[in-house]
């Protein structure tokens, strides 16, 4: 069974939400989060339909249901109602289907008529035959969180975001323009679709790791923890410093031996392997979305040999880091 999280304003969830964060660790999270390959369609129907939506690993699935109702059905047959002023964030990109009711059958989303409004952006009529009744905002794109992209396991499959609730206040006048754009399709509008989709994932991103949706567990634990976020900041902040465990216990205000136990605890692995690790995250993003030369990622991660960071990259991903640039280029 998936877990679908309520980011709105419940008790239990106001009740859950003040573990104070550091801001500088939430902006370190949004900052480093990137959406690419970003599709868009705009779908209509009319009383009856049926909408399948493939699993795609790496992604991310986002709907908002503008106007209408429909029943959400996960690849393990959970079901979810859905009503206007709802929204779906995928976050693992699983299988799933849109439904006017849960007896319906299914059509895969990319068999129906679609007129294309331009490079990533596309019309869908659901039910060709009959009144529109139901309008839905869909995209699907790569999503990558940068040096925080352990976060991006720890999130819950499905999120439900009440883009009316008082948790999100800003959400629906940016839905709102992003179908505007859609309608008008003025010149520039893809460009600014994809801006506006990077504050909106960014939204739900933050408005997750406030409110602590689920059990704290891992990084989200450790993000919360005041005797573990500072070791964590400057990680992040500087990777490329060679940092020692009694250094990054020092930034927490306790010793080194506690640090190292709480850290390994709570994250499962001891603080230099996190660095390390963390590196890897960082360097292959540089290789592959930034296009940045071996030689100067292994500079700035703090390695005195390409030779050094190739052997530590493969440790890590399994494969050296010409070959995660070449991947990137294959086309999907």
């Amino acid at each position: 069974m998936q877990t679908l999280e309520f980011l709105t304003e419940t008790p239990n969830m106001t009740a859950a939400a003040p573990f104070n964060l550091s801001s500088d660790l939430i902006d370190e999270l949004l900052r480093g989060m990137r959406l690419r390959g970003v599709q868009y369609r705009r779908i209509q129907a009319g009383p009856s339909f049926g909408m399948g939506f493939d699993a795609r690993p790496g992604h991310a699935y986002f709907h908002f249901l503008a106007a209408g109702t429909a029943t959400l059905r996960t690849d393990d047959d959970s079901l979810f109602e859905l009503s206007a002023g709802n929204a779906v964030f995928i976050s693992h990109g699983g299988a799933h289907a849109l439904l006017s009711s849960a007896d319906r059958p299914v059509q895969d989303i990319g068999g129906f008529d679609a007129t294309s409004l331009g490079d990533s952006v596309c019309a869908v009529d659901a039910s060709p035959d009959s009144p529109p009744s139901t309008l839905l905002f869909s995209a699907c794109m790569e999503f990558e969180l940068g040096s925080l992209q352990g976060l991006g396991s720890l999130m819950p499959a499905l999120m439900l975001i009440d883009a009316q609730g008082q948790r999100y206040p800003g959400l629906m006048p940016i839905l709102a323009v992003m179908e505007r754009e859609v309608a008008a399709a003025r010149v520039g509008y893809p460009g600014i679709l994809t801006r506006l989709a990077d504050v909106v994932a960014a939204m739900i991103v933050r408005g997750w790791v406030e409110c602590a949706c689920g059990n704290a567990s891992g990084l989200v634990a450790a993000l919360r923890d005041p005797r573990l976020a500072g070791a964590l900041l400057v990680l992040h902040q500087q990777p490329g410093r060679d940092w020692s465990v009694a250094e990054l216990a020092a930034q927490c205000h306790t010793s080194r031996s506690v640090f190292a136990e709480r850290f390994q605890a709570t994250l499962g692995i001891p603080p230099l392997r996190y660095m390390t690790e963390l590196r890897m995250r960082l360097a292959s993003q540089w290789l592959t979305l930034e296009r940045l030369p071996i030689e100067e990622v292994a500079l700035r991660l703090g390695y005195t040999s390409q030779a050094a960071f190739s052997r530590a990259f493969k440790r890590i991903t399994g494969q050296p880091p010409g070959a995660s640039r070449q991947n990137i280029r294959r086309p999907a």
